[in-house]
């Protein structure tokens, strides 16, 4: 892409692009998430408790792995998404627990192995489609993995059952708010749009201007992403988000306009970032106060383009209600084509074959943590393949040594349910801040669930060594087949981000207000998706003798002729009709 000079008012001509020494990280640690732990504790010792007061203990086992795998896949988007998630990681649990169980009981080896690599084949098939497809996926496979290792007696039907229970409690633990803060998730991240704004203004003339302004962008592309349901024509909308799409129509011309004073280079005064908080406390009243007084945007301010086009948003928020609405709809990615995805189910048969038959050498019978290993790891859809094997490796080691300490501390049956809802409120909160973390709680938790299954073998060592096999199997067969697949995602996303660029470069000048932020939206949404790739690719292991092209340098130069476009194109609808 060529490299556009900064002709930004007030500031030197330059030509380097390269303000950013690294890709800036795309997830920022937060907060400890407090509800998602108790959430994970809960969900894990009530079937426990149930089982020991019922006397079920094996099928409260049973539930408390289908409550650890809800746990990996509980989250903080929408509700609706959170229980298509859940549900279908119920569904393809228990069915390929189902499956698993019946090959077992069959009696013949040759039949769970061919039950395994035909899980594997299905999962690998819709693996790279979605995440949703992906999830089932790799749980239908976890299931057959289980199902197939461990022998459960009583009628076939009962564990699948208790399996799909334990994930349906942590759907009912996880959509229940939803009861009474009904639109807090879509509320919260239109609100961070408004407040990354502020962080812009505030940084507008200073050498962190540009990054502030990314933030301001991730948190626009986000709140696009969640309040994409909501933003159907009027006469099929929820009850209830008239005014959360109104606001969140405000923060797409508030972010228009906060780029073009960012790109204009000039600093601005301190009371200006009041201006998005009092949008904001005008628009959703009651969570978050706005200022009393409207504030005033100084003379100097006004009299440039970006400056206009705020106090214009201002007056439009003051007044009443337009009734329009900006029907934006976000860009549909394109995952991997045809080739790729053949070639990662093939890859992951193979795998998880060689697993099993590896399983079968070395622990027969109950050799499910091979190929099990083999079904979390294998994720290269997931993010960078090498550092999710070797925070497996890690969180295992780390995993085992915890619950070998604390067992040995802890006494009685009511103690061990406490070890379980530590660990599981542990990797509740790693699953939103490191996989090694939720690698470690998961270990855990899932020494004890076994325990309470029958196998009762000290495999403390064996399982650390069976995680590093499985995860050194996977990555020789990756990277001697499949070495570039990081590469070529990284490079397939950059086009069609320098693409979407010059398409807003050249459409919007003559587009009216609706199409041109859609161009705008879908130019900065897909910059995002390039640096999460270019990020990725980054992180795995550097192929000798090639070095990865420099696309940190095409996305930089996209995202500052999108800043560069947007800042003319407010200049001239600002400019007054003569």
């Amino acid at each position: 892409m060529t490299q556009a000079a900064d002709t930004r008012p007030g500031r030197p001509r330059r030509m380097s692009l390269r303000w950013w020494p690294r890709p800036l990280p795309v997830r920022v640690p937060g907060q400890v998430p407090l509800a998602a732990a108790a959430r994970g504790a809960v969900a894990l010792a009530l079937p426990l408790l149930v089982g020991l007061a019922t006397g079920w203990v094996v099928l409260s086992a049973i539930a408390a792995i289908g409550a650890l795998w809800g746990v990996s896949q509980d989250g903080s988007d929408p509700y609706r998404v959170r229980v298509r998630r859940l549900g279908w990681t119920g569904v393809s649990s228990a069915l390929g627990l189902l499956a698993g169980e019946l090959a077992l009981r069959s009696g013949e080896p040759a039949v769970v192995t061919g039950c395994l690599v035909a899980a594997a084949l299905v999962a690998g098939g819709v693996g790279l489609r979605g995440r949703i497809a992906s999830v089932s996926g790799m749980h239908l496979l976890l299931g057959v993995t289980i199902g197939s290792g461990i022998p459960v007696p009583g009628p076939w039907w009962q564990p699948p059952l208790a399996l799909f229970a334990g994930v349906v409690l942590v759907l009912v633990l996880s959509a229940a708010p939803w009861l009474w803060r009904r639109h807090h998730v879509e509320q919260a991240a239109v609100l961070a749009v408004y407040r990354r704004a502020g962080e812009a203004l505030a940084a507008a003339g200073t050498d962190t201007a540009e990054e502030a302004r990314l933030r301001m962008t991730l948190a626009l592309n986000h709140a696009h992403e969640v309040m994409a349901p909501h933003l159907a024509p009027r006469g099929r909308r929820q009850a209830g988000t008239g005014d959360l799409v109104r606001a969140f129509h405000h923060a797409v011309r508030l972010g228009e306009a906060v780029t073009a004073l960012v790109w204009e280079g000039r600093a601005l005064p301190p009371g200006l970032t009041r201006v998005p908080l009092h949008l904001a406390g005008r628009l959703l009243p009651g969570h978050l106060a706005a200022p009393e007084d409207r504030p005033t945007l100084p003379a100097p301010v006004t009299d440039s383009p970006g400056g206009r086009a705020l106090a214009d948003l201002v007056t439009a928020v003051d007044g009443a209600p337009d009734g329009f609405d900006l029907e934006l709809r976000l860009p549909a990615h394109e995952g991997p084509g045809r080739a790729a995805r053949v070639r990662y189910v093939l890859l992951l048969a193979e795998c998880v074959l060689a697993a099993q038959v590896l399983a079968e050498v070395l622990h027969r019978p109950r050799g499910y943590w091979l190929p099990m290993t083999v079904a979390f790891v294998y994720k290269p859809d997931f993010g960078p393949l090498f550092p999710r094997a070797l925070h497996r490796c890690v969180g295992t080691i780390v995993g085992v040594a915890a619950i070998g300490a604390v067992s040995a501390a802890a006494t009685g049956t009511y103690a061990v349910v406490g070890v379980v809802a530590v660990f599981g409120a542990l990797m509740a909160v790693g699953v939103r801040h490191h996989y090694a973390l939720a690698t470690l709680g998961l270990t855990a938790v899932v020494f004890v669930l076994l325990d309470l299954l029958g196998d009762h073998r000290p495999l403390y060592g064996t399982r650390v060594v069976d995680t590093a096999l499985a995860s050194a199997l996977v990555l020789v067969a990756h990277f001697a087949v499949w070495p570039d697949s990081a590469a070529r995602r990284a490079e397939a996303q950059t086009e069609a981000a320098v693409a979407a660029a010059r398409r807003y470069r050249d459409a919007a000048p003559e587009a009216g207000p609706v199409q041109r932020q859609s161009l705008r939206r879908a130019a900065y949404d897909r910059l995002a998706e390039a640096r999460r790739t270019v990020a990725h690719a980054r992180r795995e292991p550097a192929r000798r003798g090639r070095p990865l092209p420099d696309w940190e340098s095409a996305i930089t130069a996209a995202e500052q002729l999108c800043d560069q476009v947007t800042g003319h194109l407010v200049a001239g609808a600002a400019r007054p009709v003569r």
